[in-house]
């Protein structure tokens, strides 16, 4: 499963990989291999091991919004691969556990539950495109739950501590992460911190990759971790992202007749990474259809190939992943994305979870201070 065109991630050498590095080295019990790229600078040892994931911040968006003398770009150890889709739901877990997709089962943005034959939004617990709770308790904890790296490092007597937005003290700019983390770091006792902020990736969706508009956000942030950097002191900072971003051009699958008359519900997953439910005596029509209109942006793959060539990932399947899948997966190769409806279609300028390199591809920034 190769082409010049498209990369599939490497799950040797993946965002799943980073956590399983972290526990190694706090002497946790992993769950999966270890990133080599980051073991090597793993063997020093330091008081603080933080993590900052800046969201959307892929190799190609450092390489066309930074000058090759700034900081992050000087500071760049080298690249690895998000997971399968590489989006914030599906890498995001997977940097809080150390699974891939198929084993923790957050596949995307709106994933279908057969337990109650709703396509949820799971961050939000809503049914997808809708503000309605998809059920009153949180479907995504109830049918994917999972042990995170913080349970285990608990378990194991280590001390971990979780920096982001959603979380007491609830910072809400990224100045407020950084004070946080420096106040961590100052505790005098061996720690894992891992620090989410959602930016670049909040205002490329809406302005586009290379907007003046992300530029300068993603300079911020740059300027905002060099002097967190050299705030520190035996420190291993290492910063990475969860995913690339391209700019894309939406349309709406709703002005394809032709395919939704073969389907048994809307698409779920993501707009670049669909998962297509389809009614029996309608496969041939739908192949037919899909393929017509799409074939040059996207690879439509059954839900037997999706299995066989293990596109979420190559660990133990989660018991309620292949009731998740549906009939069919689109995946992305193009700049084309397929929303359901013709609101979001006209929102989102940047994009991500398909399969070009630039959606795949993820830096590993280390600072040692």
């Amino acid at each position: 499963m190769s082409d010049k065109k498209f990369m599939w991630p490497d799950y040797k050498n993946c965002s799943a990989n980073l956590p399983n590095s972290i526990m190694k080295k706090f002497g946790v019990q992993t769950v999966g291999d270890t990133l080599p790229l980051l073991d090597e600078y793993l063997k020093k040892d330091y008081k603080n091991i933080v993590v900052i994931l800046l969201d959307g911040m892929g190799i190609n968006i450092l390489e066309n919004n930074l000058k090759e003398d700034d900081f992050f770009r000087t500071h760049l150890a080298g690249e690895y691969n998000s997971v399968f889709p590489p989006t914030t739901v599906a890498a995001t877990t997977s940097v809080m556990n150390g699974l891939m997709p198929c084993e923790h089962g957050w596949l995307g943005w709106d994933c279908y539950y057969p337990q109650i034959d709703k396509n949820v939004t799971v961050f939000l617990n809503s049914e997808q495109g809708s503000d309605e709770q998809a059920a009153d308790y949180n479907v995504a904890n109830e049918y994917t739950g999972y042990e995170s790296i913080f349970d285990r490092f608990e378990k194991a007597g280590a001390k971990a501590h979780l920096v982001m937005p959603f979380v007491p003290p609830f910072p809400d700019t990224f100045e407020k992460v950084a004070n946080e983390i420096k106040s961590i770091c100052k505790e005098d006792y061996s720690k894992y911190i891992y620090a989410y902020w959602s930016e670049p990736d909040s205002t490329m969706h809406d302005t586009g990759c290379y907007s003046n508009q992300s530029k300068e956000v993603l300079n911020k942030l740059q300027d905002q971790v060099k002097k967190l950097c050299e705030e520190l002191s035996d420190t291993l900072v290492i910063v990475t992202a969860d995913h690339g971003h391209i700019d894309s051009k939406g349309v709406t699958i709703t002005d394809y007749p032709s395919i939704t008359e073969c389907l048994v519900r809307m698409p779920s997953i993501e707009p670049r990474a669909l998962n297509f439910f389809v009614k029996e005596e309608k496969r041939e029509q739908f192949e037919n259809e899909f393929n017509k209109f799409f074939k040059d942006d996207f690879i439509l793959l059954t839900k037997e190939e999706v299995l066989k060539n293990r596109v979420f990932g190559t660990g133990t399947e989660h018991k309620n992943f292949q009731g998740m899948l549906g009939d069919y997966l689109g995946v992305a190769i193009g700049d084309v994305s397929i929303f359901n409806n013709k609101e979001e279609a006209g929102k989102f300028i940047g994009v991500h979870a398909g399969i070009t390199a630039d959606e795949v591809r993820i830096p590993l920034i280390i600072c040692e201070s």
